[in-house]
């Protein structure tokens, strides 16, 4: 998996992922986004249009961040899921939990 962060601006971190999330790279991420939350970035913004595939870890990995992100105030926005992606936090009824974008412009304004 490939990730690349960028901090877009004070406060804003975007996260853009390639690749499957699986039990296999989820502790890389895990690692990557920890960083975020030991800086206490306010909004991270998570593109996921370059990933076909997440299991129940990656899974994981998200809910572990919204809880540390919660603690603080921060918003954490996912958005550019594929089908494939968004059934997966569909069936885990995670959907309900995580805002969930269709694009960029509106992850940011989900992140208000």
């Amino acid at each position: 998996m490939k990730i690349q962060v960028k901090q877009e601006s004070e406060g804003l971190e975007l996260v853009e992922l390639q690749g499957d999330l699986d039990f296999h790279c989820s502790p890389e991420l895990r690692e990557a986004l920890s960083k975020l939350v030991d800086r206490q970035a306010s909004k991270i913004l998570i593109d996921l249009k370059q990933v076909g595939y997440v299991d129940s870890s990656g899974l994981a990995t998200f809910v572990e961040l919204f809880q540390k992100m919660k603690r603080y105030g921060g918003k954490l926005v996912l958005f550019n899921l594929t089908q494939s992606v968004r059934s997966v936090f569909e069936i885990a009824k995670l959907d309900s939990i995580f805002k969930l974008a269709q694009n960029r412009e509106e992850a940011l304004t989900l992140a208000q």
